[in-house]
């Protein structure tokens, strides 16, 4: 990956979604019996609805082209393959298609960055990535970019060399560099090589691991670059697929235009490899910063083309897939000696990994843990699933496959299946092929599958609780470092020039139309819950979220941690009533919920609990009924309560194992303070004490206190009419009445500590890396008007790849993977929050560098045209990137709700930007953003930083 995902900050500093659970209510609706099971659209009905049309046609030089039409969204995107991965990497120099991926956004001969174009353009998902067999790079962008975009691939594809220079190839060997510390560093971060080295023999293609070892990725040179480039990169070793507003005859005189005139490069010569049959059982013993024992059963497979491939797919989904698969049923429900269990069927183009864990429920012995895995593992493989088991993987499989229509672009849309299909199979329909294999899949066939390739000898690999003794800088690469000496680092010895071609000249960008939200319709039903709705008819598919006034925040009503808990244990079974018996048990809502090709999720950020329903729109009606079920009637069964504890308990262990994770647990209660509503851990977990001392009463009274139909809103967004949708929800919902009560309020003026502008270094000794999350409370909140600018200021500062945060620190500097900050925007107080996990060696210069980039905006450093044009008129042109999706449409529909902007916010969105200039920009910075009163968290080894952070000129509290 080339860019840094930027879940960590926005979705884990931001408000880390807590997986939680609903109660039963004296309110609820009446209910007088068991609900029948309903009928469901049939299997085959369902494979019909995936199409992706295209039409292709291939250049002289060799380059395949697909067109995929999709006129949804004035948006197009541009996804190229290229057919070289880890496993065509030579013996030392391991890591080096990936590090080729990180050089090839540097810019080329015509362009000096590739991201800067691209962002002023309106583009998202600019992204690559590496692993075994391909490089892929993917933007998607408005339709009047399309020339630039193409411009820009091919600038990359056939005018690169030129533009790489050692102080390039430097830069970017740091940033993966501290890609690889980042992953290390992580619990159970070195399980992945155990798994390949133990797997595959020395020299095997994909016994090596994509980011490779250090000593490779030190020595790789610029000779190495230019001999990669010209082995791997011609067009006709390429694939490009453009899908969304575009036709083949609009896009054929442009590809011509630019790509026609590069050379066609040598044939990437064939990769033998297969799947290796251990000669006898194998055990690995590991220990890692962890707090619960992970225990791996593993066996190489074979290729995604193979007979067997979609049965073994299917078999481990029944195995440890599904929600109700087996493996749950039997060791986390059953006999209760693990907290969490999956099978995964990993595929490449020529072997695969069948993958199944188990993390042993703390106090419970190894051993006995160990042989209830093992004991079901050879129940399944000697019976085989039954039909039904069949027939609910393969529906949730093509549900799956049916929701990523929505997207025409990135790493898992439309251009993504095409371009593999034709890569890896031969043909870019392959995805049909699979789906009807899929669904003409027989118990027996899976049985007989499953039997050939998992009754060969297995690798056992187990991870418990220590401190590690492997190093991740010595893991990573060929496999024979102890017997042969590590390539001499990189001499940087001078290259020849490269001739350059004449230069070219970059097309311009059209205009993009007005923006065109989807139309909002308002009703409510008989019990005054509000109801919102946007139509849309892309894929048939409904989106169905009800949202109560609750979230974390409820918590300062309650324990810390009632609210994750009670949330997690809505699809834990249904009553009839308060006092009846059990209608639905846990296993039979998630087998409903399956055989529906439904998803039910329930969470919670800071302000807000919800339950959302995904559901194919044929399967509306009974999906409908059983969430609303999940809802209204929880159970709540106390020995169920005690498991799903023991659980969040474990799930708490692991997050205090994990540095990030225990960065971002610990900045809310600094900066708000035990007394606020928001000084909870944003994980929602709350804390061991808290989480052990909740009963099934406290659950239920907490039910009682926040999901009531007075603090809910439901937003509906997908294919269906609002007279077709109000009578399912007044059947599912409208008796459901209000409690006598009054509602309950969190006091979100509640008074903040005295701000402590301090460093707290958190001590894990022998990381790799120092996770610095820094943040402070600002005066203003989330509903205040008029602070676009200050959220464009942000973007300037550090949120996103182009920021001067994170130029300096990863593309500068080569100190980080990536710097982010946000500015949240919650109900209350809003605040400034800054991630950065940092190399070791450099944590302390690291804080002093990012509060001087911090001081310097915008005193010495203003905002220049550039990063105007760019968060400006750049968000203009992506703002349709950004509502490709129901989930999408569904998220800033229910944020209008919450922040109380009207329905056309969003639609008035580019004349707003438009009216905001530099001085704006630069006012928010000097008021909001500035480094004054920050409190930063360190996770690290307090050996090796603590000196670093006396120096920075903060008081250090050492924790």
């Amino acid at each position: 990956m080339r860019h840094q995902i930027s879940a960590p900050l926005l979705a884990l500093a931001l408000a880390l979604s807590a997986q939680a659970g609903l109660a039963q209510a004296p309110s609820a609706a009446p209910r007088t019996g068991p609900i029948a099971t309903q009928p469901t659209t049939p299997l085959a009905e369902l494979v019909k609805k995936v199409d992706i049309p295209y039409e292709s046609f291939k250049l002289a030089n060799g380059l395949t082209v697909l067109v995929h039409t999709d006129r949804k969204a004035p948006i197009i995107g541009v996804t190229t393959y290229y057919r070289v991965g880890s496993k065509n990497e030579p013996r030392g120099k391991t890591g080096f298609a990936h590090l080729y991926e990180h050089l090839f956004f540097g810019g080329s001969e015509n362009v000096p960055n590739f991201d800067v174009p691209l962002e002023a353009a309106g583009s998202t998902s600019t992204n690559g990535s590496t692993w075994y067999d391909r490089t892929n790079y993917v933007e998607t962008v408005p339709t009047g970019a399309l020339p630039l975009a193409l411009f820009l691939e091919s600038d990359r594809m056939g005018h690169l060399l030129g533009a790489v220079t050692q102080d390039k190839l430097d830069k970017q060997r740091g940033v993966v560099e501290n890609e690889k510390r980042q992953g290390d560093n992580q619990p159970y971060g070195l399980l992945r090589y155990a798994e390949t080295d133990g797997l595959f023999p020395v020299g095997h293609p994909y016994r090596h691991q994509t980011i490779g070892s250090m000593a490779d990725l030190d020595a790789a040179s610029l000779s190495d670059v230019r001999h990669w480039f010209t082995e791997h990169y011609g067009p006709n070793n390429a694939v490009l697929v453009l899908t969304g507003d575009i036709d083949a005859a609009t896009a054929r005189p442009l590809v011509e235009k630019y790509f026609g005139d590069i050379p066609s490069g040598p044939a990437v010569k064939p990769v033998v490899a297969g799947p290796v049959t251990l000669k006898s059982p194998k055990r690995i013993e590991m220990q890692d910063k962890v707090a619960t024992t992970r225990i791996m059963r593993i066996w190489s497979g074979p290729g995604l083309n193979d007979k067997d491939a979609a049965a073994l797919d299917m078999g481990m989904s029944v195995l440890g897939g599904l929600a109700s698969s087996r493996l749950d049923n039997a060791l986390v429900r059953g006999k209760q000696v693990a907290v969490s269990v999956s099978a995964d069927f990993e595929t490449h183009e020529q072997v695969s990994f069948l993958e199944i864990s188990m993390d042993v429920k703390p106090g419970v012995p190894r051993a006995k843990a160990e042989a209830a895995l093992d004991a079901e593992i050879a129940r399944f493989l000697a019976t085989g699933p039954n039909a039904d088991e069949v027939k609910r993987a393969a529906t949730r499989s093509v549900s799956a496959e049916i929701g990523a229509l929505e997207v025409v672009g990135g790493f898992g849309g439309k251009g993504s299946t095409l371009a593999e299909g034709l890569m890896y199979s031969g043909d870019p329909a392959q995805y049909k092929k699979d789906l009807a294999e899929l669904a003409a899949l027989t118990p027996a066939a899976i049985k007989a599958a499953t039997g050939r390739w998992m009754k060969r000898p297995v690798l056992a690999i187990a991870v418990t609780p220590g401190e590690r003794k492997e190093k991740g800088e010595l893991l990573g690469g060929w496999g024979d470092e102890a017997t042969r000496p590590a390539p001499k680092p990189d001499a940087k010895a001078p290259v020849p020039p490269v001739p350059q071609s004449p230069p070219r000249k970059m097309p311009e960008v059209a205009p993009v139309g007005q923006l065109t939200f989807p139309s909002v319709q308002h009703a409510t039903l008989s019990n005054g819950m509000p109801v919102t709705l946007a139509r849309r008819t892309a894929v048939p598919k409904v989106l169905v979220s009800i949202g109560f006034d609750a979230g974390i925040a409820a918590d300062s009503l309650n324990t810390p941690g009632t609210q994750g808990l009670m949330l997690s244990m809505l699809k834990e079974g249904t009553v009839k009533d308060a006092t009846g018996g059990t209608t639905r048990s846990a296993v039979q809502v998630l087998e409903e919920e399956e055989r529906l090709g439904a998803s039910i999720e329930t969470g919670s950020s800071l302000d807000t609990s919800s339950i959302t329903l995904s559901s194919l729109s044929a399967n509306l009606a009974p999906s409908l009924s059983l969430m609303t079920d999940v809802l209204l009637h929880p159970a709540f069964a106390p020995a169920e309560v005690a498991r799903v504890k023991d659980q969040r308990l474990a799930a708490l262990a692991q997050t205090m194992a994990n540095p990030r994770g225990v960065a971002l647990r610990a900045i809310n209660p600094l900066l708000f303070g035990p007394n606020h509503p928001y000084g909870h851990a944003s994980d929602g977990l709350g804390n061991a004490a808290s989480l052990k001392a909740l009963t099934s009463q406290d659950l239920r009274a907490a039910h009682d206190q926040w999901l009531r139909p007075d603090l809910a809103r439901v937003t509906v967004v997908g294919d269906i009419t609002m007279e077709e949708l109000l009578p399912k929800l007044e059947a599912a919902l409208g008796s459901w009445k209000a409690p006598a009560t009054a509602k309950p309020v969190k006091a979100l003026n509640a008074a903040l500590p005295t701000v402590r502008p301090r460093i707290v270094l958190i001590d894990r000794p022998g990381s790799p890396q120092s996770v610095i999350v820094a943040g402070k409370v600002l005066p203003l909140d989330g509903r205040a008007p008029g602070q676009e600018a200050l959220d464009l200021a942000n973007e300037v500062l550090g949120g996103g790849f182009l920021s001067r945060l994170n130029l300096d620190i990863r593309e500068e500097k080569a100190w980080s993977y990536g710097v982010s900050t946000a500015v949240r925007q919650p109900l209350g107080a809003r605040s400034l929050i800054l991630f950065a996990p940092v190399q070791t060696d450099r944590t302390g210069d690291s804080i002093k560098a990012m509060i001087a980039d911090m001081k310097a905006f915008p005193g010495a450093k203003p905002v220049t045209a550039e990063e105007l044009q760019r968060v400006t008129d750049g968000n203009i042109r992506g703002l349709p990137n950004k509502f490709e999706t129901n989930g999408q449409v569904l998220g800033a529909i229910a944020a209008n709700e919450r922040l109380g902007r009207p329905d056309d916010y969003y639609s008035k969105l580019p004349a707003l930007y438009r009216s905001i200039d530099a001085k704006a920009l630069e006012a928010k910075a000097a008021e909001y953003l500035q480094p004054d009163g920050l409190t930063f968290v360190v996770v690290g080894d307090k050996a090796k930083v603590e000196a670093q952070l006396k120096d920075v000129g903060l008081p250090v509290e050492v924790k």
